[in-house]
């Protein structure tokens, strides 16, 4: 059974001074956003910004700092990207500098007076913000382990657990759903909708507590497979969630106990 990539690993070539606050800088951004915590102070993308400069910068001159810092003037500082060999890819010299400044500008500079004074822009701020800090993520994922935007960008979304009360995490591994009524397509879902990219099969078929695989993959995974919500790969033994997946599970399943 193969094991799909996760973030951590296609960041592998990023020292882990560096990796691990990164990721840890992303998942406070989007934890936030979904829990909608839209204030600058609790949306903070200034931080991000520092870790993707350190990294570019170390990338760019052969030599990682030890842990992230960020320069005086963040614009002057991205802006010398330009000035590096053109053998560094035109996202590196060009298009990430220039999404750094734009996401250190909105947390730097909003938020604080507004000429329409009874317009709060913190929650248009905050969807600038998280998907500013996506885009720079996938590209990361995209240029360290020359993979394709399109699986880049699918890393980068399964990164960070959703925050669903109904699902009870055990011993941080197995995992329960606390309405015992619901279906086991239902708990299926939910899982799969609550846990950070792509499930085992078994893992589910444990999860959700039925006894037999063969019966789980009939009466479960390949029904949901046909009606689109899931991808079933039998061959690999792994579930991913799909867009239609994560809308029936938001429009229809409680996610509160």
């Amino acid at each position: 059974m193969s094991t799909p990539p996760t973030t951590a690993t296609v960041l592998a070539a990023i020292p882990s001074g560096l990796r691990t606050p990164l990721l840890s800088a992303y998942e406070e951004i989007v934890v936030n956003y979904h829990q909608s915590r839209w204030e600058p102070s609790e949306l903070n993308g200034g931080k991000l910004c520092e870790i993707v400069y350190t990294i570019l910068r170390g990338h760019v001159d052969g030599k990682y700092a030890a842990k992230p810092s960020g320069p005086k003037n963040m614009v002057d500082a991205s802006r010398a990207f330009e000035q590096a060999p053109k053998t560094f890819p035109h996202s590196v010299r060009i298009l990430m500098p220039r999404m750094i400044v734009a996401l250190f500008d909105v947390r730097n500079n909003r938020g604080v007076g507004h000429a329409g004074g009874d317009v709060d822009p913190n929650h248009m701020d905050a969807v600038v913000v998280l998907n500013l800090a996506k885009w720079l993520m996938a590209e990361l994922v995209r240029l360290f382990h020359n993979v394709d935007t399109a699986a880049a960008t699918a890393i980068v979304d399964a990164l960070v657990e959703r925050e669903v009360p109904m699902v009870w995490v055990v011993n941080g591994a197995t995992k329960r759903i606390l309405n015992p009524k619901m279906s086991r397509p239902d708990k299926t879902q939910l899982l799969l909708y609550q846990t950070a990219g792509p499930v085992a099969e078994e893992t589910l078929r444990q999860w959700v507590e039925h006894p037999k695989l063969s019966e789980y993959r009939k009466d479960v995974l390949r029904p949901l497979h046909k009606a689109k919500r899931i991808e079933y790969d039998q061959a690999a033994g792994i579930v991913y969630l799909s867009p239609e997946g994560v809308r029936y599970v938001e429009n229809n399943l409680p996610l509160t106990a």
